[in-house]
């Protein structure tokens, strides 16, 4: 179990455990186009060893008299059109990497997205926003470029290696030795290359992240630095994490420059001359021989030259592949249940002996029990941190309780289907979040296939119905990320019309009054007071306008359920209650 919400899509890999086999899977279903690829790739470098066979045969015609002109314009013709179709493969070659890096990269992102939006609470909030953003963007393209420059070149690379093997035997068999040497010092460099490189762009990806988490925690506190004055910390803070990168980005260069093929790659050419000649002046072999063996061993040198920055980018995109799937595989303790109860809600609540506790810290709610009858209104009250908004959170799983039971309708919500469970829930929080869209989709977030009618109807029950038509483009006008273009009050009221728009059984309210003015309170409380009719309502509040009407009042202390009764019946009787309105 990966996620809390399993999102279906088109096609999924089998298996996750290995990044290259995970990558393996998505581009194995790619196969007209790896076809493409691989011919494309024998092709050029086909076309490219015939060039140097075609020049030798040239230059026999020129050195022995009388000079054969047929003999070259047979050659010439000959590499025209090798080459013609070559460059027709490699074309080929190219778009057909091309489009499976792009696919790749598009399956990627959609499997990383849609793991990433059935993730539990737990999860997320133990992650930094910066750092997986940069893996759901510049890890998703390091494992397009993986495939395309990365493996094209590889692949094509490899044919270059493979084409002196099958042609020098042809010209003479002793002259096989050279490259073969070549190709087995080349691979043993290559695998030593590859362990060294490994550990250098994990760093390099890990720091990248790093530098992402900061700038973007910088950037979502910028009103906080601003205030305190802390900009000169904030740019030294970005400074270090950028100076990291920057050196891990260096220590990757440095193993890249000392990438021994291409040693390896002058020191064949210099061996292969000088094999040649003697083979020739021993009389086995003619100067078009010589001239097109050589030719044939300067094609070491596009496997050698791309090899240097194609293997970086491969283990890059191995890497990030890494990172991208510890976030797929990631463990949640929560399951959607998709078998599970999905009755409609009447609105009974039970804690039984609730405890929470995140993590290995201590318990923020313990051995929290009380009833709440259908359509009651129930008023939380307690000092900050007592775990009034931690209960909520219990009601409709964001997390799950870790001790005792929680109860709706006498169903136990980790019995509950999830979806079926918060679709009849409705949250309004203290720290609300509306998106960059317009006021008309955020009122209707939660119910998609809203008429306008009904938007402008949860609108004026929420009292938000006036300001809006003040904007100059009304429910059409966009606000801004989190709502910032709203004032607090503005952005409380529309998150009270979208929760109202969906008609819950439950409705939560965090606070949900706490930046609206008092000439609009008693508008707003009003409207939550009709809102309140007939369905089951939890109040976390500090007003004690709205705590009297309560049905019920549960005062929290330290996780703990401390008193319950009815606000008369707390103030005779409670004077941790007391203490609250005395404050």
């Amino acid at each position: 179990m990966h996620s809390e919400f399993s999102i279906q899509l088109k096609w999924t890999p089998t298996r996750r455990d290995d990044a290259t086999r995970w990558i393996l899977a998505h581009v194995l279903r790619n196969k007209i186009w790896i076809v493409v690829l691989v011919l494309g790739a024998i092709g050029n470098a086909a076309g490219a060893a015939l060039m140097p066979v075609f020049i030798g045969q040239a230059f026999n015609a020129v050195v022995n008299p009388p000079i054969d002109y047929a003999l070259i314009g047979g050659a010439a013709l000959g590499i025209i059109l090798s080459q013609v179709v070559r460059a027709v493969l490699q074309l080929g070659r190219n778009f057909g990497s091309e489009v499976i890096g792009q696919r790749l990269e598009r399956d990627t992102r959609h499997e990383l997205y849609a793991s990433l939006i059935g993730k539990s609470m737990t999860f997320h909030d133990q992650q930094s926003v910066g750092d997986v953003m940069a893996r759901a963007t510049n890890d998703v393209r390091e494992i397009n470029l993986m495939l395309n420059p990365g493996v094209n070149l590889v692949v094509g690379s490899f044919m270059f290696l493979i084409m002196p093997l099958v042609i020098a035997p042809q010209i003479s068999l002793a002259l096989i030795i050279t490259p073969l040497a070549f190709l087995v010092l080349y691979l043993i460099s290559l695998q030593h290359y590859l362990q060294q490189l490994k550990p250098a762009t994990e760093s390099v990806r890990r720091q990248f992240g790093n530098m992402n988490a900061t700038l973007a925690e910088n950037i979502e506190g910028i009103e906080t630095v601003k205030g305190a004055a802390q900009e000169d910390q904030a740019i030294e803070r970005f400074e270090s994490e950028a100076r990291a990168y920057r050196d891990a980005f260096v220590q990757q260069g440095y193993i890249e420059s000392r990438f021994m093929p291409l040693l390896w790659q002058g020191i064949a050419s210099a061996v292969a001359l000088a094999h040649s000649l003697l083979l020739h002046h021993q009389g086995l072999i003619d100067v078009g021989q010589v001239v097109a063996y050589n030719g044939l061993i300067l094609l070491f040198g596009f496997p050698t030259f791309t090899s240097a920055f194609a293997y970086p980018q491969i283990a890059s995109g191995l890497t990030s592949a890494r990172r991208i799937l510890a976030l797929i595989n990631a463990e949640t303790n929560l399951d959607e249940n998709t078998g599970g109860y999905a009755g409609r809600i009447r609105g009974a609540i039970q804690f039984e002996h609730a405890t929470l506790q995140y993590r290995s810290e201590a318990p923020v709610l313990e051995d929290v029990s009380f009833d709440v009858q259908p359509g009651q209104t129930v008023a939380l009250v307690g000092q900050t941190g007592s775990g009034k908004t931690s209960i909520v959170k219990l009601l409709n799983r964001i997390y799950d309780a870790t001790e005792g039971r929680v109860l709706i309708d006498g169903v136990d919500v980790r019995e509950w289907q999830l979806a079926a469970l918060r679709s009849q829930i409705s949250i309004i929080e203290q720290d609300l979040f509306l998106f960059s869209r317009t006021v008309a989709e955020n009122i209707k977030f939660g119910q998609p296939a809203a008429t306008q009618e009904q938007v402008e109807t949860a609108a004026k029950a929420a009292q938000a119905h006036e300001f809006i038509l003040k904007f100059a483009d009304g429910y059409n006008t966009i606000v801004g990320e989190r709502g910032v273009t709203l004032s607090g009050g503005q952005r409380q009221r529309l998150a009270l019309a979208r929760a109202l728009l969906t008609e819950p059984k439950i409705l939560i309210l965090d606070d949900a009054t706490s930046a609206i003015d008092s000439a609009t309170e008693d508008q707003i409380q009003q409207a939550i007071y009709t809102a309140a009719q007939g369905r089951t309502t939890i109040l976390i509040t500090h007003r004690l306008s709205q705590i009297r009407w309560a049905d019920v009042i549960v005062v929290m202390k330290l996780g703990r359920v401390a008193e319950i009764g009815t606000h008369e019946e707390l103030l005779e009787k409670s004077g941790a209650y007391r203490n609250i309105f005395a404050r």
